[in-house]
């Protein structure tokens, strides 16, 4: 069964870091894009950047310069390091896999949610 798993949300003030993990299974987790989606209280969901089997990436530009993309083949793992934090990246963080042919963000995880607030 497929299965995307997010870690390391909380509470941080502004101007502080987080690093959101997202462990997958239950599939070839080097064969499949991948995309981070946030969901701000009472917004829908957004954008917040992709990376793609070759490696090629892609950010919202509202994260360009503070959050970086990578994944882990070998762990079956995505990661998100979040700099320079604001309040208005507040949400919750869902890691996401595309569809085999890479038209639509097919499996979604649980989520989970990041403060920014002093």
């Amino acid at each position: 069964e497929v299965h995307l798993v997010e870690s390391g949300g909380g509470l941080v003030q502004p101007g502080g870091s987080l690093r959101l993990s997202c462990t997958a299974s239950g599939f070839t987790f080097g064969s499949y894009h991948m995309t981070w989606v946030r969901q701000a209280p009472g917004k829908g969901p957004e954008h917040v950047s992709s990376i793609w089997t070759k490696g090629g990436i892609r950010y919202a530009d509202f994260v360009k310069g503070r959050f970086t993309i990578s994944r882990d083949n070998a762990k079956n793992t995505l990661n998100l390091q979040m700099n320079s934090l604001k309040p208005e990246d507040t949400g919750v963080y869902y890691c996401t896999r595309w569809d085999d042919d890479g038209n639509y963000l097919e499996i979604w995880g649980q989520g989970t949610l990041v403060t920014v607030s002093s």
